[in-house]
C-alpha cells in the first residue's frame, strides 16, 4: 500500500513528506521533483510569495545512490522566508508578534479557531495554507516516476478561468504536457488563454481574485485498476477525495461528469468494440476512463473546480474574534489566480492515487517484481476474456 503524510507550516522551517510503500529499486530523479515544484510556483496571476521561495526537495531518507530502498522516503522543502519569521513562528520560547484576529471568509480561519480553541488565527492559517501543497507536489513527482516506469503518463492543464472556458478537446497526457509547458496559464487553447489573462488583469486591478477549472489526464493506464467490491477501493472515489482535499477545490467530475445530467442514456455511455490485435476498445470516452470504479484502459480524464482564493487585497467583512466587533478580514500575501498552480497540485494528486491503485493491484517489493506482474497481466488481457 502506498501512503504518505505531510507536515509543516507555511512560514515554518520546512515542509516534509514521508512516503511509504514504494518498491525498492525505483530510480528517483530529483530534477523531475524540483521541476514539478517550480511549475507549481509558476502561472499567470501568482503573488509575491513566489518571488521569495525557490522550492527544491531534499532527501532525508529512503534513497541510496539514486534508487529507493523500500523503506520510507522522506522529502523536505525548505521555506526561505523562515529567516524572517523565526520569532513569530518559534516552536519554543515566549510568544512574539501580533495575533491575527480577523478571520477571512472562505478560509479555515474561523472554523479552525472554533474547533481547536485558539485565540490567534495564525495557529490555523499556517497549516491550512496552500503552501502545504508543495509537499504533495513532491510526492506526486515521485509517483509520476513510478507510473512512467510502467508506461503511464499524467498531465494537467487549465480549462477555465473567471468564466472564460477553453475549447473542449480530447488531448492525451503527452500532448497536454507539451501544450501546457508553452503557456503562462498552462492552457492548451491560445485564444481562450488571451481572454483569461485579460480577466486576471482586471481582477488584480479591482483587488479581487479568480477561480477556474483544471483537467488532469492519465494516458497508458491499463484496464482493471481500482475495484467495484468496496466503496473505498473504487478508483473514482479515491480520485475525487484526493482532488477535493486540495485547498479551494469545491467540485470534481470524471469524464463528462455533470453534463450527463442533461443527456439520455444513449448519449452518455461508451459503446464497446473488439478488433483482433487491438482487443476491446471504445470510440468515445464519456466515462473518463473509469466504469464501476475500475479503469477501462481509455485515458483517465478528471476535472476539478477551484473557487477564487479567499485572501483579497480588498478584504471582505468579518468579525474580530477578540472583540466581537465588525472589522475587515485579515490580508496575507495572496495570488490573484492560482488555477495553474492548482492544476500542478491536481496532477500530483491524481498521480499519487493511480500509483497507489497500481501497487495495490500488482504489488512488488522490488521494481522488477512490479514489472513482471504488469507484463503477466497484459499478456493475460491479450488472451481473454472471450
Amino acid at each position: 500500500m502506498l501512503r504518505f503524510l505531510t507536515a509543516g507550516e507555511s512560514h515554518g522551517p520546512c515542509l516534509t513528506a514521508v512516503i511509504e510503500g514504494l518498491p525498492a529499486g525505483l530510480p528517483i530523479d530529483l530534477a523531475v521533483v524540483n521541476g514539478d515544484l517550480a511549475r507549481r510556483q509558476q502561472g499567470y496571476g501568482r503573488g509575491g510569495r513566489m518571488r521569495i521561495e525557490k522550492d527544491e526537495a531534499e532527501v532525508l531518507s529512503g534513497l541510496r545512490f539514486g534508487r529507493t530502498l523500500g523503506s520510507p522516503l522522506t522529502l523536505a522543502v525548505r521555506n526561505r522566508d523562515w529567516a524572517n519569521w523565526q520569532d513569530r513562528m518559534s516552536p519554543t520560547g515566549p510568544a512574539a508578534g501580533e495575533a491575527v484576529t480577523a478571520p477571512r471568509p472562505g478560509h479555515a480561519d474561523l472554523a479552525g479557531v472554533q474547533k481547536y480553541g485558539h485565540d490567534d488565527i495564525r495557529n490555523i492559517l499556517e497549516r491550512a495554507s496552500a503552501r502545504e501543497t508543495a509537499a504533495r507536489v513532491a510526492v506526486g513527482a515521485v509517483a509520476r516516476q513510478l507510473l512512467s516506469a510502467i508506461g503511464v503518463t499524467v498531465a494537467a492543464h487549465v480549462v477555465a478561468v473567471g468564466g472564460v472556458t477553453a475549447a473542449r478537446r480530447p488531448y492525451s497526457a503527452p500532448e497536454i504536457g507539451q501544450l501546457a509547458a508553452a503557456s503562462p496559464l498552462f492552457c492548451a487553447d491560445k485564444t481562450a488563454e488571451t481572454a483569461m489573462i485579460e480577466a486576471v488583469d482586471a481582477a488584480k486591478t479591482r483587488g479581487d481574485t479568480l477561480g477556474g477549472v483544471f483537467e488532469v489526464v492519465a494516458s497508458g493506464l491499463p484496464p482493471g485498476v481500482g475495484s467495484h467490491v468496496q466503496w473505498d477501493r473504487r478508483l473514482d472515489a479515491a480520485l475525487a477525495a484526493a482532488l477535493v482535499s486540495i485547498p479551494a477545490i469545491k467540485g470534481v467530475e470524471i469524464g463528462e461528469g455533470f453534463a450527463n445530467a442533461a443527456l439520455p442514456g444513449s448519449q452518455a455511455h461508451d459503446e464497446i468494440f473488439f478488433e483482433p490485435g487491438r482487443g476491446y476498445y471504445r470510440r468515445t470516452n464519456r466515462a473518463g476512463g473509469v466504469e464501476g470504479g475500475i479503469s477501462t484502459g481509455e485515458d483517465l480524464v478528471v476535472r476539478a473546480v477551484m473557487k477564487p482564493i479567499p485572501t483579497l487585497m480588498a478584504p471582505l467583512a468579518s468579525v474580530d474574534i477578540a472583540t466581537r466587533e465588525a472589522t475587515r478580514a485579515n490580508t496575507e500575501r495572496s495570488d490573484v489566480c492560482a488555477v495553474p498552480a492548482a492544476a500542478v497540485v491536481g496532477e500530483a494528486a491524481v498521480a499519487i492515487v493511480i500509483a497507489g491503485a497500481v501497487l495495490e493491484k500488482f504489488g512488488g517489493d522490488h521494481l522488477g517484481d512490479l514489472f513482471a506482474a504488469v507484463e503477466h497481466y497484459r499478456r493475460r488481457l491479450d488472451g481473454g476474456p472471450r
